[in-house]
């Protein structure tokens, strides 16, 4: 389980940060910065892991005590900035302006993964980090739901695609209904199967001009 041994060691105010969406076909990506007091962790964080391994009524208890008793920073990159810049660079992104709107300014930002973003204070990579570090697996609870409920939103308005089950990832739902629907301007453009779909379009649409 993941604790706070790496931000007791690396010593000052830690923010764990972690980003979710980098595959999808769909939507943003979005990151989040949690800062938190090793001094106040309320036994409701018990259990608190990897976002991954949540259900969704955990994660959804642990947003609601995370919100009292940390610091929280979110931010994303939307889709216009993925297909410009490309989706890594766009976490990269994320995570910068996630740690840009935390109400402190952390000593250390520990990012899960092998690479951090450019930020004003100082980053440490941390691989596997949202199931070593208490503060990253926060991050990667507060970043999955903020995103999750943005793609369900999304579903609101274009239905078709199962977006608050798949929250975007190219199921074989979403990707039959992109063959059937066709495309949203909330699709990444850049994404091979989304890139396919619009190069088989301009090709039927030139052979109907040819004919």
């Amino acid at each position: 389980m993941p604790d706070l041994s790496w931000e007791l060691r690396l010593g000052g105010i830690v923010a764990g940060v972690d980003e979710v969406g980098r595959g999808p076909l769909a939507g943003p990506v979005v990151a989040a910065a949690v800062i938190l007091d090793p001094a106040n962790l309320p036994r409701a964080l018990d259990g608190l892991d990897d976002s991954k391994l949540l259900s969704a009524e955990a994660r959804a208890h642990y947003v609601t005590v995370l919100r009292r008793v940390a610091i929280i920073g979110v931010g994303a990159a939307c889709v216009g900035e993925i297909d410009r810049i490309n989706i890594l660079q766009a976490s990269m992104l994320a995570m910068v302006r996630a740690v840009g709107r935390l109400a402190q300014r952390p000593d250390v930002a520990l990012i899960d993964g092998n690479r951090a973003p450019k930020l004003a204070c100082r980053a440490v990579t941390l691989v596997k980090g949202d199931s070593l570090s208490l503060s990253i697996a926060a991050a990667s609870v507060i970043a999955k739901e903020t995103r999750d409920r943005a793609m369900v939103l999304l579903h609101q308005r274009y239905p078709g695609y199962g977006w608050d089950r798949n929250a975007g990832y190219p199921t074989a739902f979403h990707r039959a209904a992109l063959g059937t629907i066709g495309l949203t301007c909330h699709h990444r453009r850049s994404f091979a199967p989304v890139r396919a779909l619009i190069e088989a379009q301009s090709l039927d649409v030139a052979l109907d001009a040819a004919e």
